[in-house]
């Protein structure tokens, strides 16, 4: 096998308009969720330090109450995901319905 060498699309020529701001926050939040849904699926559960043996993590609270340095992690997941959309020449419009 060979050796694996990730190549991720460049994106530091992509700039994220202004509208899309509360998008990008969506899905941080949402990504935020799905961790933690996947967390508690394994048996894990809310504890004030992390603690692998016991399955207990402080990050499983709402994406809400979360420090701001544990949701900059979500929201660069988040603004790299808008950006690849848009580099591979997708536009993002939000439905007026929503």
């Amino acid at each position: 096998m060979e050796k694996y060498i990730p190549k991720p699309v460049d994106l530091s020529d992509v700039e994220i308009p202004r509208e899309l701001e509360a998008l990008r926050e969506a899905i941080a939040e949402n990504t935020h969720d799905v961790w933690a849904a996947e967390r508690f699926a394994q048996g894990w559960s809310y504890g004030i330090q992390r603690d692998d043996t016991k399955k207990h993590h402080p990050c499983l609270i709402p994406y809400s109450m979360l420090p701001e340095n544990e949701k900059e992690f979500d929201r660069v997941i988040s603004i790299n995901t808008i950006k690849l959309i848009q580099k591979l020449g997708y536009d993002l419009v939000k439905r007026k319905d929503k």
